[in-house]
């Protein structure tokens, strides 16, 4: 349970930079990019230099690396496209739905089979994303094809992890991580140059901050799936432990005001929470 709880912990601090963010970079390209290359550099650091090719066994994680890089990269353009066809609250609601995939998956393909309780906290859960972001703005969606296809390529990007647990080798899964970003970050410099954008000192400071954060993200997911934690209750727990966290981030340090709707969505989650893990 303890990579569960630091990896909620780093993808709030993911979400805190990058809000932060917002006031200070013009190119968010090239500031993914650098987020990339310091995921590869700590993942790097953790394989150790010379173990950076793959040897044997090394087909999974670089063929599951390189469908997640892609996975990652494409979420990122999916969900630029969507804000501005759809608007930003319906294409965030999307994505934070994205969660459906990995959980649906699971119990499809994987056979896990969640208790009766950890039913009621997962659509405890839907129903307070939904609920949460009703209620800001009335946008109405002129492509729902946009947001069905950011659904399912954040959540299958995130269900990567789980394929991962499952197929490939677990003494391998900092070479998984590696590859994953290396692929993030060649896409991602593709895009550059066709957008011609170039990183300023603000793009290179916050992207090394922000990679930093969501490279342990994705280390303490895999972490947590690896210690038998079904995913029916690790992408759950994770999402909507989250959206607490930075709740309680956004009313104490950023002077926040929750509306009643956003208060009454919050106990859902907390609720959501208990159901999940008992």
């Amino acid at each position: 349970m303890i990579y569960l709880l630091l990896a909620i912990l780093a993808s709030s601090l993911v979400s805190i930079v990058m809000r932060l963010t917002k006031a200070h970079v013009k190119n968010e390209t090239s500031l993914l990019a650098v987020n990339y290359l310091t995921c590869i550099a700590i993942a790097g650091a953790y394989m150790g230099a010379g173990n950076t090719l793959p040897g044997a066994g090394g087909a999974w994680p670089l063929g599951l690396g390189a469908v997640t890089g892609a996975l990652y990269l494409a979420g990122f353009i999916l969900l630029q496209w969507s804000v501005g066809k759809n608007g930003v609250v319906l294409s965030s609601t999307f994505m934070k739905l994205g969660l459906l995939v990995p959980i649906v998956c699971s119990i499809v393909f994987l056979h896990e089979t969640p208790a009766a309780m950890q039913v009621i906290g997962f659509v405890l859960a839907v129903a307070a994303v939904l609920l949460i972001n009703s209620g800001k703005g009335g946008e109405a969606a002129r492509s729902r094809g946009v947001l069905i296809l950011l659904l399912l390529t954040c959540g299958t990007g995130d269900f990567m992890s789980k394929v991962y647990e499952v197929l490939g080798p677990k003494a391998l899964s900092d070479q998984f991580l590696f590859y994953t970003f290396v692929f993030a970050f060649v896409l991602c410099l593709a895009l550059m140059i066709r957008k011609k954008e170039k990183p300023g000192i603000k793009e290179l400071c916050w992207g090394a901050a922000l990679g930093l954060p969501n490279y342990f993200s994705a280390r303490f997911i895999l972490g947590a799936l690896g210690q038998g934690i079904p995913a029916v209750i690790v992408y759950p727990t994770f999402s909507v432990a989250t959206m607490v966290v930075l709740t309680i981030v956004g009313v104490v340090f950023f002077r926040e005001k929750l509306s009643r709707r956003e208060w009454i969505g919050l106990a859902m989650i907390l609720a959501a929470l208990i159901f999940l893990n008992i």
